[in-house]
């Protein structure tokens, strides 16, 4: 039987992507700091699951939490890291910043390595980076890059302005597909990709007004 292990899974699409994964026959790892989350969730799949609690704020735990929850489902097939935070504000505060890149570029690193804005950049090459060196030891080891819009999740709860807004369960869905079709990147949804076309070619002058 095929296993994941989902850092970041105690709501929003890491939820919902336990709960696909699971649809379709998966062990499930689940990992994150709301560990009684995790167990509500835990106690709703209708397969073999485990429940790890990590902190990537912590990133040396979260290493030994990551090794032991492998050891404990005796290897996997996919990992998927989930986890991020981000904020918005007129004012930059330094602190919130730094939570930012503490938990999506340092613990993203932690987690990619053994085993909003500027950060996500930073895990693209990081993962195209992963892919030319697994590419070049001949490992059997794919990197699917995920780049999601707006996801209706808590942490998008107070956001104003969205647009092509997608629920956790439909991102979740088109996720699996990309991860399972061993996709080098994916937009989730689908019609992102229009978007990020277009950013890249629109003048700054114009950009700057969204």
């Amino acid at each position: 039987m095929k296993k994941v292990i989902i850092i970041g899974a105690s709501s929003g699409i890491g939820e919902a992507l336990a709960r696909v994964f699971a649809k379709n026959g998966y062990i499930i790892g689940l990992t994150a700091r709301r560990i009684e989350l995790l167990k509500n969730i835990q106690a709703e799949l209708k397969t073999k699951s485990y429940v790890k609690y990590m902190d990537l704020l912590k990133p040396d735990d979260a290493i030994r939490a990551l090794e032991e929850l492998i050891r404990e489902m005796d290897g996997v097939d996919i990992v998927i890291i989930n986890s991020g935070t981000g904020h918005e504000g007129k004012i930059l505060e330094f602190e919130k910043e730094r939570i930012a890149i503490d938990v999506n570029v340092l613990g993203f690193t932690a987690m990619a390595a053994p085993a909003y804005g500027a950060s996500k950049a930073y895990l693209s090459f990081y993962l195209e980076g992963l892919r030319h060196k697994f590419a070049q030891q001949k490992q059997n080891i794919y990197i699917t890059d995920i780049k999601p819009g707006y996801v209706y999740t808590p942490l998008t709860q107070n956001h104003e302005k969205m647009i092509w807004v997608s629920t956790a369960q439909k991102a979740a869905s088109q996720i699996y597909d990309a991860i399972i079709g061993k996709k080098k990147h994916a937009y989730i949804t689908k019609r992102w990709i229009l978007l990020a076309w277009l950013l890249k070619i629109i003048p700054d002058f114009i950009y700057n007004r969204f």
